[in-house]
């Protein structure tokens, strides 16, 4: 393990997650099948797993990026959204499917979902990466989900602390921070 790597204990692996978001793409294929969908990529935390699930769906799609922010260099949301990048076209009348790295307390969850149905689209679902249920302060409806995992604060695989460690290419708990 590196120095980067240091106060970081693994919780997935690149294989599991890989296998996860290869189960993931074959559901919501299926569920769309015949249909074109346009992904929501949530910034900055869901980038790679919205880069792979993209590669795994198998039906014309279209990438659309929300920058959104809650967190700061806190391990905890503050409650309070922060839009900093919106969508470059519009959703009216398209299947959208928001894809998020994490749903924690479901405040910008749920605050997003209230944004982006108000743009008209045909049907609106989330996908999820992990989801931690501890923390759920607003209930949100989960469509397609990675992992369920406790109340830990995790990096990896575009999680970030401070935005650091976005690049691991795992899953893992941080247990102590720089």
């Amino acid at each position: 393990m590196s120095d980067f790597e240091a106060g970081i204990s693994p919780l997935f692996t690149e294989s599991e997650i890989s296998n996860r978001v290869e189960a993931l793409g074959r559901v919501i294929s299926e569920a769309y099948a015949g249909q074109e969908l346009v992904l929501i990529c949530v910034l900055k935390g869901s980038f790679i797993f919205a880069a792979d699930l993209a590669r795994r769906i198998r039906l014309p799609l279209r990438i659309e990026f929300f920058g959104v922010q809650s967190y700061g260099a806190q391990t905890s949301s503050s409650g309070v959204v922060q839009i900093t990048l919106d969508l470059a076209h519009p959703i009216e009348g398209r299947h959208v499917l928001i894809v998020e790295d994490i749903v924690d307390t479901g405040l910008t969850l749920s605050y997003l979902s209230e944004q982006l149905r108000a743009r008209g689209p045909k049907s609106l679902k989330i996908c999820a990466l992990l989801h931690k249920p501890a923390r759920m302060q607003r209930a949100v409806d989960i469509d397609y989900l990675g992992f369920t995992i406790d109340d830990v604060f995790v990096v990896g695989y575009g999680l970030d602390h401070a935005e650091r460690h976005r690049n691991l290419p795992y899953i893992g708990v941080l247990t102590a921070t720089p």
